[in-house]
């Protein structure tokens, strides 16, 4: 297996990584700081892109531009270095937080998280291809990494808060997720390292998951049963993506960077891994508005 270091960026929550197939390249934040960069792995060069309000998630839409979802419930269209068009200017009980992962479905529908804060806990939202913003989950801890399975019968969720990743029998006609079930615990599983973060389904159903604190992303059975773990030079792992045009390149975010004393050398780097052993799953788009 080859671990490289592909981005030394210094992200304090690096997070989100996104491959852009038409463009061949991989997008990712840093949160708190309101960046956006992008990797070209042809040339090995990255940039920034976009320096502006917290992105705490995004999806790409089906006419190609980036769908930010940003703080204060704010979603906008993004494309070239600039807002296209606004979806929602605010949501009046997110004003004192911010949308967190988001995931698109097959059908275009977004399901996006919202960070719980002093006035209100986290919340699992989705945004339907009209604009509207549903409820789905109250009371949440960090709503977190999401995916769907290869046939997809399931959602995956990862709270963050409570150190567990859920799964629900997904309904792809209404979009409704009903009662949740405890897919794996990280509380029951002291042999687990750190937090569940972002989340990635590969070709096979296995589920991956980045580990936030944990210095690790581990690989689960369809069942919950551990099946794989790639140990990572960082503590705080973020999230992951597969990429390339096979889908056989993951990329993880990490997080620290101004913590690299304890948190390692390249905390808040972007890492590529390859020889892993699985390939990805096409991440879908999102049709809000189009």
């Amino acid at each position: 297996m080859d671990i490289e270091l592909v981005a030394d960026t210094d992200c304090g929550t690096g997070e989100g990584p996104l491959w852009h197939p038409a463009e061949r390249k991989v997008y990712w934040v840093d949160i708190p700081a309101g960046h956006l960069f992008r990797f070209d792995p042809a040339t090995g060069r990255h940039e920034m892109v976009y320096e502006d309000r917290p992105i705490g998630g995004y999806t790409l839409q089906a006419d190609g531009s980036l769908l930010l979802f940003r703080d204060r419930g704010n979603v906008v269209a993004w494309r070239d270095g600039r807002v296209v068009r606004t979806v929602i200017e605010e949501v009046p009980e997110l004003v004192t937080t911010r949308f967190n992962d988001v995931c698109a479905d097959p059908e275009g529908r977004v399901y996006c998280g919202s960070m719980s804060s002093k006035t209100m806990p986290g919340r699992l939202h989705r945004l339907d291809r009209d604009g509207t913003l549903a409820v789905l989950l109250e009371n949440q801890g960090t709503p977190n990494g999401m995916g769907f399975s290869p046939d997809l019968r399931r959602m995956y969720y990862n709270d963050s808060g409570r150190a567990r990743t859920w799964v629900f029998d997904y309904d792809r006609a209404t979009g409704a997720l009903p009662e949740p079930r405890v897919f794996r615990d990280a509380a029951a599983h002291p042999e687990d390292p750190g937090k569940p973060d972002g989340l990635a389904v590969d070709a096979a159903g296995f589920v991956w998951t980045a580990r936030w604190d944990g210095w690790a992303v581990l690989r689960f059975s369809p069942d919950g049963s551990p099946s794989g773990r790639i140990d990572l030079p960082v503590k705080k792992c973020s999230s992951l993506c597969f990429a390339g045009d096979d889908l056989a390149d993951m990329y993880v975010t990490t997080a620290g960077g101004k913590l690299r004393a304890t948190d390692g050398a390249h905390a808040g780097a972007l890492f590529r891994v390859r020889g892993h052993g699985a390939a990805g799953l096409p991440r879908f788009v999102s049709r809000i508005g189009l």
